[in-house]
């Protein structure tokens, strides 16, 4: 299937479940694979064929931003939800989250969930 692939889509937000978390905030990065025909968009050229990515960015930004979750599963499980509900061409998407200053006694890159969702899941 075809995908619209957004990659380190970052956002600066106040998840996690230590208060300091709430309180001084981080970044978070997503990448977001959204599976959907687009042939008819290659074909026609009509933006009105396709899911635009930024329109895309932009709920994803709405939900990192006004809302606050103590678990990026929770986060993912929400950008899923919304993207699949929102977006009617969508068959399934891939969400992963990252959070690279997560609070742990170790170094490391970062920490992520990735989900995979269809649009059965959430019939």
């Amino acid at each position: 299937m075809d995908r619209i692939i957004l990659r380190d889509l970052a956002f600066f937000a106040y998840h996690g479940v230590y208060q300091e978390e709430a309180t001084l905030g981080q970044r978070f990065y997503f990448d977001l694979d959204c599976y959907l025909d687009l042939r008819p968009a290659g074909e026609s050229d009509d933006e009105t064929q396709t899911v635009r990515y930024d329109y895309i960015a932009k709920r994803v930004e709405n939900i990192v931003k006004n809302q606050r979750f103590k678990l990026i599963e929770a986060l993912a499980e929400t950008v899923a939800k919304d993207l699949l509900g929102h977006f009617g061409s969508l068959q399934k998407i891939r969400v992963k989250v990252r959070k690279p200053e997560a609070p742990i006694p170790a170094i490391i890159k970062d920490i992520a969930v990735e989900i995979i969702r269809d649009r059965e899941d959430y019939a």
